[in-house]
């Protein structure tokens, strides 16, 4: 194992070699064996850079960054396509927020739906061609979706059935979240983790297993069945490109439309005029896309990790009850320009909720404006890593230009 002063190098025998900004964080064995698995792929680009918030995935790591040459690892990116973030800094500061934070809490849930989503909402506005009034942001977004996902369902007609616009402007469950949060000047900003839906499930799944029967079609052994690949040049690689970047764009405007009703409720609350977007970010951290690394045109795939090329701005949450950080990209090479997208998870969902109780999340969470109750326990801080020393750990991948505390948070 070669050392450096800011990331180890495994020498991944048969395969390319694994970078891990991880000093001073746990990495579970079990993790460190499907990044070998994945650095064995005789596509991979020159190497595997593993970010501090590492932690066991589906078929590939979560905290890993997998750039490949001719073929793309459908369930590497996985089925929450385009998930990430979106911050926005306001022109309030802590005193302009009302006394009851429920009640501004309460307003965020009415305006955003979040967890079981509604399933009637229909589009209407382009058979119609115009509208009696501006279309509403759900309308305005899809309008941007829709010609392209009309063409992406000719070729795959069993996505139209998905929640596509229906779930537009929703949050979703699990660590979804919309957050209320103060910086180190007491300056207010609201933040949301969210993805593209059941819509980009639906492509995730139906191309995960269109990799896997080319796998059992050619016979390809592979060390897990969930580094099953397209390879370029065929239809279905061609077609999950379109599919997977228009589902990433649908996450992006998931997540303005989102942003948009929130700053609507926090005006029905918050009756002195203000701005937003003073400063906004809005970066994904389950995606694909084609960057150019070492001279070369190659696809990256961020599973659970963030661009951070020069000067580029990113968004990295800490846990429920802990502090996130907006941030400046340093352009590290060696890591493909990119950071963390979280704390990172040190245990499952399962064993956080047999470990811990309501009380222990009610510490935890000591003012911050949240659920308290059972059915969140699994989102309790100690079930994720600590967020200092990941920030320590990949000081020269970035820089922190604001430190965020949340005083309300909405889960999914």
């Amino acid at each position: 194992m070669k050392k450096d002063t800011t990331y180890e190098v495994i020498n991944n025998e048969g395969g390319r070699p694994i970078k891990m900004w991880t000093k001073g964080v746990p990495v579970e064995e079990a993790a460190k064996q499907q990044l070998s698995n994945t650095a064995k792929l005789p596509f991979i680009y020159k190497h595997v850079a593993v970010m501090p918030d590492v932690h066991l995935g589906k078929g590939s790591t979560i905290g890993s960054v997998i750039p490949t040459l001719g073929a793309v690892i459908p369930a590497a990116v996985g089925v929450d396509i385009g998930c990430g973030m979106m911050a926005a800094k306001t022109t309030l500061t802590a005193n302009d927020l009302p006394d009851s934070l429920g009640k501004l809490r309460s307003a965020i849930e009415q305006a955003i739906p979040h967890g079981m989503s509604p399933k009637t909402r229909s589009f209407k506005g382009a058979d119609k061609g115009s509208w009696s009034k501006a279309p509403s942001a759900v309308d305005a977004g899809w309008l941007q979706l829709k010609d392209e996902f009309d063409e992406i369902c000719r070729k795959r007609p069993n996505l139209k059935n998905t929640n596509n616009y229906k779930h537009l402007g929703t949050l979703g469950s699990g660590n979804h979240f919309v957050e209320v949060c103060l910086d180190e000047q007491g300056f207010v900003w609201l933040m949301l983790h969210s993805g593209s839906r059941g819509v980009g499930n639906a492509i995730g799944t139906q191309f995960i297993e269109l990799a896997k029967q080319d796998m059992r079609k050619h016979q390809v052994n592979l060390p897990d069945q969930d580094l099953a690949y397209l390879s370029e040049g065929t239809q279905y690689f061609d077609d999950y490109i379109q599919a997977v970047g228009w589902a990433q764009k649908f996450a992006r405007i998931n997540r303005e439309v989102m942003m948009q009703n929130l700053i609507a409720a926090l005006r029905t609350v918050i009756t002195k005029p203000f701005e937003t977007h003073v400063e906004a970010v809005n970066c994904h951290h389950n995606y694909v896309q084609k960057e150019q690394h070492f001279g070369k045109d190659v696809l990256v795939t961020r599973k659970g990790a963030v661009s951070a090329r020069p000067g580029e701005l990113g968004i990295i949450p800490g846990s429920m009850g802990a502090k996130s950080f907006i941030v400046r990209g340093k352009g590290n090479p060696e890591s493909f320009n990119s950071c963390s997208h979280g704390a990172g998870r040190i245990m499952s969902r399962t064993e956080a909720k047999r470990r811990f109780t309501v009380e222990d999340h009610v510490g935890a969470t000591k003012g911050v404006e949240c659920r308290k109750d059972a059915a969140v326990i699994d989102e309790i801080p100690m079930a994720y890593k600590d967020i200092d020393a990941v920030m320590h750990a990949q000081r020269e991948l970035v820089e922190v230009v604001h430190t965020l505390k949340q005083v309300v948070c909405v889960k999914g």
